[in-house]
């Protein structure tokens, strides 16, 4: 969200979390200026008009006499869904939108797939050489991509996801650290926490001493079990301080519908997730694959 006055911002907000207030509040409640009528607010998404885990967004534009509104789309969710626009215009306020819509909805596009889809944003991503390969004949890791490509694929691809997903086959084998290393971030992005790992792991197998286990930012881990996970084994994996969350699964694969109702839902401490990158192994890549559910597709071509 930002204010213009005679061409220029005078101020800017943002929804930063889950919970904390949405971009138009936050830039009104800090900016403690006078609204000139001349003002226009920009918002990328429609303002909402009810109360939620903040009050409504409509409420403090209208007091304190924003009188001009440019917004970029209508908001999917069925408590706003063009209402917020509504009670705005009919309090005086002029209305100019949608514009940029498209730009905007990519740019929400993890919000906008789980109102309109229950379901997170799915970015499959796959490295492979110019022959095919994505691992040694042996199956044992093969590095492909070059920094260059690393550099790109975590500020591109993994940064701005919520959640970074890959199979336990991985974890055991090339016992990644699933974390955004090649950003260089700015101090905005400072602010944002790592992705979560999100390892999917049917029978508990994951070792205890694996980096996403024990390097410091376990609380952005959550491994994923089945019913036939033995509780023990679901115990100890907890006691390593990351999140332990039981699926449904068929056979050895997981119900991926299932799994987007967990992921999306807050519970506690936990928000939910609007966008997943799937990275791997090839067991996991090809169930994603096959499944239906992917959003995007991404191939970073190696050696």
């Amino acid at each position: 969200s930002v204010l213009v006055r005679g061409g220029n911002i005078i101020a800017e907000g943002a929804h930063k979390k889950f919970g904390n207030s949405h971009g138009e509040r936050e830039l009104l409640e800090k900016f403690e200026q006078k609204i000139d009528t001349k003002d226009v607010l920009f918002v990328n998404l429609e303002p909402c008009c009810h109360q939620g885990k903040t009050p409504a967004c409509t409420d403090i534009i209208l007091e304190r006499g924003i009188k001009n509104v440019v917004f970029g789309m209508f908001d999917p969710d069925p408590r706003v869904s063009g209402q917020g626009i509504k009670k705005l215009r009919d309090n005086g306020v002029k209305i100019f939108g949608p514009v940029m819509r498209a730009e905007c909805e990519t740019f929400n596009r993890g919000f906008v797939s789980v109102r309109t889809k229950s379901q997170p944003f799915i970015t499959l991503k796959q490295a492979r050489t110019k022959s095919g390969e994505v691992s040694n004949a042996d199956g044992s890791p093969l590095k492909i991509t070059s920094e260059e490509q690393d550099v790109w694929s975590h500020t591109n691809l993994r940064f701005p996801a919520d959640g970074i997903v890959s199979g336990v086959g991985t974890i055991i084998s090339d016992d990644p650290s699933l974390n955004t290393r090649f950003v260089q971030k700015n101090a905005l992005q400072r602010e944002v926490p790592e992705p979560y790992r999100i390892i999917l792991d049917p029978e508990g197998k994951i070792p205890l001493n694996a980096k996403v286990l024990t390097d410091g930012n376990q609380a952005r881990t959550i491994v994923i079990v089945s019913e036939k996970a033995e509780k023990d084994v679901q115990t100890k994996i907890q006691s390593t301080g990351v999140m332990v969350m039981t699926c449904e699964a068929n056979g050895d694969m997981f119900d991926l519908q299932a799994l987007f109702q967990i992921l999306i839902t807050p519970n506690g401490d936990y928000n939910g997730l609007t966008s997943l990158l799937v990275e791997g192994g090839k067991r996991t890549w090809e169930s994603f694959k096959k499944s239906g559910f992917v959003d995007e597709e991404v191939t970073l071509i190696g050696k």
